[in-house]
């Protein structure tokens, strides 16, 4: 099984990054295959109750790779680790199938209590370089988080998160783009047009700004004419036109 795993892993690097040549440049060159090979070694050890040597074979491969994976962390199967200098995957994080994580993302927890303190990624997400994703939230499926993204919160699958914190910027895909929302995008960024939702505030505030100077135009415009027609000597007051004249 865990050499299963690790050709799994060699695979699933092969169809997600282009630069890889071969099996044996992933195998020698890329530190996201040695960190899970170090982590399928702790994790058998940690759940064996021989926490001391279960730690001691992470230490040793966060020393190596720069990726420190806990060895409690449940991860799945084909988890890819691109570039991966700073990822960090706390105790109690759990990991789907055919997940990818670039470099500096963080799955950190926010309690010092015991239990579930780390997220849950879902299968197919992918977590852009630098996000953090922090708490006993959960990450749907085929979800994407972008680049430097702070999740705080749970995320529904098929959706793209951006931002401080991270908001919500493309919505479920239609059935019948479902099958383009499965595939890969790398960095959490499925294409060049991704709307920025802090642009979108601003569009929606000058779209107000508008629509009250409008507002306040025509305001000013009823305004003139009734002071105009105020002025007027001849005109009959509005409510007394039908009012009996005065006998001198």
């Amino acid at each position: 099984m865990f050499f299963k795993n690790l050709i799994d892993d060699i695979d699933s690097i092969m169809a997600r990054d282009p630069a890889a040549r071969s099996r044996l440049d992933v195998v020698f060159s890329y530190p996201g295959f040695h960190a899970m090979m170090f982590y399928r070694m702790a994790h058998p050890l940690w759940r064996w109750r021989l926490l001391f040597l279960g730690r001691l074979v992470s230490q040793f491969g966060r020393w190596l790779t720069g990726i420190e994976i806990h060895p409690g962390a449940e991860i799945g199967r084909r988890l890819f680790i691109d570039h991966g200098m700073g990822v960090v995957v706390g105790e109690t994080a759990i990991i789907g199938d055919d997940v990818t994580l670039y470099q500096g993302v963080t799955l950190g927890g926010t309690s010092l209590a015991g239990g579930k303190r780390h997220p849950t990624l879902e299968d197919g997400v992918v977590v852009g370089a630098g996000a953090q994703v922090l708490g006993p939230v959960t990450v749907g499926a085929s979800a994407r988080i972008g680049a430097n993204a702070v999740v705080l919160k749970d995320v529904p699958s098929d959706v793209t998160m951006v931002g401080i914190p991270a908001r919500m910027v493309q919505p479920r895909p239609k059935p019948q783009d479902a099958a383009t929302a499965k595939e890969f995008c790398a960095y959490g960024t499925p294409s060049a047009d991704l709307p920025d939702p802090v642009a979108r505030a601003i569009d929606g505030l000058c779209d107000q700004v508008t629509s009250l100077q409008a507002q306040v135009k025509d305001l000013e415009q009823r305004l003139d004419e009734a002071e105009k027609s105020a002025a007027a000597p001849d005109q009959p007051i509005e409510g007394r036109a039908n009012a009996p004249l005065r006998k001198n």
